[in-house]
């Protein structure tokens, strides 16, 4: 049977598969853990520690994603696989895909709509998403 990620693998789709890579993978969960401490700090602007903190969570998804052997074509697929590479379930991938969107508006139109609420929310999917990492 073919396992989930497996199925989104292969020419024109969402990954592709590539060996793991210890380094790579140490890397990325050490930048994520960083951004993300880093993103707690009050004392930066409300834009500045929703960057952080975004870059945090994609950081260790990806770190997640590259620990089963796969490659994303894009960005936003780290989120959606959540549930077969850490177990999490849409309380968490739904917030980092939301987040995905703010975060593609505020990059490519200016318009970076966010409020404390959804930084506290990436924050706690961040946390979610660390701590699942951590269990590995």
């Amino acid at each position: 049977m073919t396992s989930p990620l497996e199925a989104l693998s292969g020419p024109g789709k969402s990954l592709r598969a590539e060996p793991p890579d210890a380094q790579e993978f140490a890397g990325l969960k050490r930048s994520g853990l960083s951004r993300l401490k880093d993103a707690s700090n009050t004392g930066l602007s409300l834009e500045g520690r929703f960057d952080l903190a975004y870059n945090a969570a994609h950081a260790l998804c990806l770190a997640a994603l590259r620990r089963q052997g796969y490659r994303p074509a894009n960005r936003y697929i780290v989120f959606q696989v959540l549930p077969h590479t850490l177990g999490l379930g849409p309380e968490v991938w739904r917030v980092l895909a939301k987040c995905h969107e703010v975060r593609n508006l505020g990059e490519y139109e200016g318009d970076l709509n966010i409020d404390d609420r959804l930084l506290a929310d990436l924050l706690a999917a961040g946390q979610a998403v660390a701590a699942a990492l951590e269990k590995l």
